[in-house]
C-alpha cells in the first residue's frame, strides 16, 4: 500500500467517524448561527486531529505534508456534506497571502493558528460596484492619516464578512499613476470602527455575499502588506492561489455520481434514461473533462510543493468546470421533467440540480468572470495579442468614470 493510499484510508476513516455529529444530516434545520457554530467544532476537531493546514508549514500549526495529500483529504471530505464551506475564503485566499506578505510574524502565527482553529475567519475584499472583473479600475482609496491609513469606499460581493474578524484589502493610494501602479494591499479588522457590512441575498436564496462599505476606517501602516503602490503584484499573487485552492472540478455543483444515478431512476422513451446513446454521451463527456481539470490541478499543486509558482492554466478550471456544471443541471431537469421545476431554497447545490443549476451563473461571476478568464487564457496561454486598452499608460484620474 503506497503511503498515499494509507493516507486517504486513514482520512476516510476519521471523516466517516465525524459524520453523525457534523455531517449532512446532523445538520438539517439548523439555523445559520447554529450551523456556523457546529462549524466552528468541526473545524476545531479538524485541527486536533491533524487534518487543518495539511500542507502548511509546522511552524504556522500546520501539518507540513505536501498538496497530494491536502487534495486527497479534501476530496474524502467532500462526500459528507461537513459544514467547512465558511472556512474556504479564510484558509484558501488571506490566510496564506498573509503567511506569505505579513510582516509581523507574531502576528502572522496568532492569527493562522485561530484560523486554523477555527475561531476566526478572514474576507477578501476585492470587487467593488465599479470595479470587479477590472480588479486594477477600483476605487476605495486609502490616503495617508499621520503614522498610518485612513480607507473610504466601497467593497462587495464579499464572502462570509458579516462573520469575518479580519479580511485582506487592495485598494488606491495614488490616483496620479496609471491604475495597475497605484494601488496598495492591507489587512483590516472588520470590527474596526467605520466598517459597515451589509449582506445580499442572492436568487438562490443565501446571503452569504456583502456589501461592505469603509467611512474614515483607520489602520496603523504595519497594516500593509505590499510597499505601497505594489499592491497589484500582491493581488494577482491572491488569485494565482484562488484559481487552484477555490477549484472543483464540478464547479462546485453535484458529483457526476448523482447525474449517473439520476438517469439510472429516470425514465426517458420508455426505458431509462442511462441507456440512451446521448445521456451515454454527455457521461462520458464530462467524465472525460473532469479528470483532466483535475490533471492541471494535480499539476499546479506539484509545482507549488517543488517550490515554483504555478501558472494562468488555473483560469482554464474555473471557466469549463463551472459552465459545463451549469449545462449538465440543465439536462439533469430536463430529465425530471416537471419534477425537475421543484425548488428548495435550503437544497445544497452540491446535491440538488436545481439549486445547482440556478445558483451556476453567480458561479461564472465570483473569481473572475468568463470573459476575464478567456481573455487571460487568449494571452498568457495562446499567446495571443492583448485586447485594444484605452486607458493603458493613462493616469487613473483622468480616465473618464
Amino acid at each position: 500500500m503506497s503511503d498515499l493510499t494509507a493516507y486517504r484510508a486513514k482520512a476516510d476513516a476519521w471523516l466517516r467517524s465525524m459524520v453523525p455529529t457534523y455531517g449532512k444530516e446532523a445538520r438539517k434545520g439548523l439555523s445559520e448561527a447554529d450551523d456556523l457554530a457546529l462549524a466552528r467544532q468541526y473545524q476545531r476537531a479538524k485541527f486536533d486531529a491533524g487534518y487543518a493546514g495539511i500542507n502548511w508549514p509546522t511552524e504556522y500549526g500546520g501539518q507540513g505534508l505536501g498538496h497530494l495529500e491536502k487534495v486527497t483529504f479534501d476530496t474524502e471530505e467532500m462526500k459528507h456534506g461537513f459544514p467547512s464551506f465558511y472556512f474556504g475564503i479564510s484558509l484558501g485566499m488571506p490566510i496564506p497571502v498573509l503567511m506569505q506578505f505579513g510582516s509581523d510574524k507574531d502576528f502572522v502565527k496568532t492569527r493562522v493558528l485561530k484560523a486554523l482553529k477555527g475561531e476566526e475567519i478572514w474576507c477578501q475584499l476585492f470587487s467593488e460596484p465599479a470595479g470587479g472583473s477590472d480588479l486594477a479600475g477600483l476605487r476605495t482609496r486609502a490616503e495617508q492619516d499621520g503614522n498610518g491609513w485612513k480607507i473610504n469606499g466601497q467593497k462587495v460581493w464579499t464572502s462570509w464578512a458579516q462573520y469575518s474578524d479580519y479580511g485582506v484589502i487592495v485598494v488606491r493610494t495614488d490616483p496620479n499613476v496609471p491604475k495597475h501602479k497605484g494601488l496598495t494591499y492591507f489587512w483590516v479588522d472588520m470590527k474596526a470602527p467605520g466598517v459597515t457590512v451589509r449582506p445580499i441575498k442572492l436568487v438562490g436564496g443565501d446571503s452569504h455575499v456583502n456589501e461592505v462599505f469603509f467611512d474614515d476606517v483607520k489602520i496603523s501602516d504595519d497594516h500593509r502588506m505590499s510597499p505601497v503602490g505594489g499592491g497589484f503584484a500582491v493581488a494577482i499573487a491572491t488569485l494565482m492561489i484562488e484559481r487552484y485552492v477555490a477549484t472543483d472540478s464540478a464547479g462546485f455543483g453535484p458529483h457526476l455520481d448523482l447525474f449517473v444515478d439520476l438517469a439510472k431512476e429516470t425514465s426517458l422513451n420508455g426505458k431509462p434514461a442511462i441507456k440512451d446513446g446521448r445521456i451515454r454521451q454527455q457521461i462520458a463527456r464530462n467524465y472525460a473533462m473532469r479528470n483532466g481539470l483535475q490533471s492541471i490541478t494535480a499539476r499546479a499543486m506539484a509545482m507549488m510543493q517543488a517550490g515554483m509558482t504555478p501558472g494562468p492554466e488555473g483560469s482554464l478550471n474555473k471557466l469549463v468546470a463551472v459552465r459545463s456544471r451549469q449545462k449538465l443541471s440543465e439536462l439533469a431537469i430536463d430529465l425530471q421533467g416537471s419534477g425537475g421545476f421543484h425548488y428548495d431554497d435550503h437544497a445544497s447545490q452540491k446535491e440538488d440540480w436545481t439549486a445547482s443549476w440556478i445558483n451556476a451563473p453567480t458561479g461564472r461571476i465570483a473569481g473572475g468572470s468568463d470573459e476575464t478568464l478567456l481573455n487571460t487564457i487568449a494571452e498568457k496561454i495562446l499567446g495571443l495579442p492583448q485586447d485594444h486598452r484605452p486607458d493603458k499608460g493613462v493616469p487613473f484620474n483622468q480616465i473618464p468614470a
